[in-house]
């Protein structure tokens, strides 16, 4: 009889679960953006772009987080059709309010998915405005997955004015040979560095450190995970470009760009 690791069950019903979840919101068109502000350092009330932020809606009407769903369904396609409905819709959000930036996550495995490379593609070809005020991140550990895709990638849609943010810098295993190539247009500082900054002289060393690089290669600066005025003012003394998180605004599916009373009709 074969042994039974309880853990190991535990976390593979739990991941099954996760996926029989996502693949109904899908189903069920449970699938919503939701939006968090990211804003520049010296005008704090000037919004420099929102990430919109994938969400899914459970049977109950609960809106689930990302960090919740994402790790059990970034291997199979649940995961891929997931990127396709957030690259989507936010070039339809971006379409229809001209004024508009957005930043949408990617993963290296985006890329290599035709569908999703197909969306983005026919997008830029109808309007291709829609390039310059299109953010896409992609995580510091994804990247360094096949970084030789990831920069050809970059070259090619950078040359049609998409930006390319490397999200949670400090967090992965940098190689600093291909950090050269990337190009990446914008930095965002991990949140570990960033949260408590103000009382934490090593974060502090720490985040001066990653901002020097990101001047280096010209790459605007993000910190975020910003949660406090205290942060806020050692951020502002090293010079960090864009901050982000909840001081300025947790993420929320009602467009906050919209005005209130358009919100409440949506």
């Amino acid at each position: 009889m074969t042994e039974v690791n309880p853990l190991a069950y535990a976390v593979a019903k739990r991941d099954s679960e996760t996926l029989t979840l996502v693949k109904d919101a899908i189903k069920h068109r449970q699938v919503h953006l939701a939006f968090q502000p990211v804003v520049q350092t010296k005008r704090q009330t000037r919004v420099a772009f929102y990430e919109a932020l994938i969400r899914v809606e459970d049977a109950m009407g609960r809106i689930i987080a990302a960090a919740d769903f994402i790790p059990a369904i970034e291997a199979h396609e649940t995961g891929r059709i997931l990127d396709c409905l957030a690259l989507e819709n936010a070039l339809l959000i971006l379409g229809e309010n001209p004024g508009l930036r957005l930043s949408v996550n990617m993963s290296a495995r985006s890329i290599g998915y035709r569908n999703w490379v197909n969306i983005l593609d026919r997008a830029l070809t109808r309007d291709p405005s829609l390039g310059a005020r299109l953010i896409l991140e992609i995580t510091e550990s994804s990247a360094m997955t096949v970084p030789e895709l990831v920069v050809e990638f970059m070259r090619e849609f950078q040359g049609r004015d998409v930006a390319f943010a490397l999200d949670d810098f400090g967090s992965g295993y940098t190689s600093f040979r291909y950090f050269r190539d990337f190009q990446f247009d914008i930095l965002k500082i991990d949140g570990e560095f960033v949260n408590g900054i103000a009382k934490n002289p090593d974060n502090e060393v720490l985040t001066r450190a990653l901002h020097g690089v990101g001047q280096h290669f010209d790459m605007f600066t993000v910190a975020e995970k910003v949660e406090n005025a205290e942060d806020v003012k050692v951020l502002e003394e090293i010079g960090i470009d864009c901050l982000q998180g909840f001081f300025f605004g947790a993420a929320t599916i009602q467009p906050p760009w919209m005005p209130e009373e358009d919100q409440q009709s949506a």
